[in-house]
């Protein structure tokens, strides 16, 4: 990928994840960058041909042409809704960057960390889910794990509702 930035983003394509998107859309891409959207897929049987090669590395990039065809996203069990897929597109043509997505398999946590490295990325955004105090106790903040064990810097961008 040359000289250009890597620009990771998490996405679920949840209204946190949009709006963290939203965000590196807004505030930091730039022409040239790769902006990389990381999707963290849960566990799931992996019989199915393609998907055992990618247990441990993740999917291939998937390029943006690929990213709006339903066909080629199910075989990755996601589903880009159409606010995401036109924010990419659009942010894409204006600002001339490379948009890809990559997909892990597994614990969002440790593979958000994974993907830092394994792309690599230079930076990641990520959204918060705004958990309240007893659950992330009990479940554990995907942010707060990602920002104190991530090689490159993170930025969480909190959704105020």
């Amino acid at each position: 990928m040359g000289d250009c930035r890597r620009v990771g983003v998490a996405v679920d394509f949840s209204a946190c994840s949009k709006k963290a998107l939203q965000w590196a859309v807004d505030n930091v891409v730039r022409k040239g960058d790769h902006l990389i959207l990381v999707s963290i897929r849960p566990e799931t049987n992996y019989e199915k041909g393609e998907m055992m090669l990618w247990v441990t590395t993740g999917s291939p990039l998937i390029p943006l042409n690929e990213l709006s065809d339903p066909l080629i996203m199910k075989k990755y069990g996601v589903n880009p809704d159409p606010e995401t897929l036109d924010l990419i597109s659009t942010a894409s043509r204006q600002k001339e960057i490379t948009v890809l997505m990559k997909i892990f398999w597994g614990d969002a946590r440790e593979k958000l960390c994974e993907s830092i490295d394994s792309i690599p990325l230079d930076f990641l955004i990520m959204g918060n889910r705004g958990l309240g105090k007893l659950r992330r106790v009990i479940m554990g903040s995907v942010s707060n794990y990602v920002v104190n064990n991530a090689s490159c810097p993170v930025t969480v961008v909190k959704s105020i509702d």
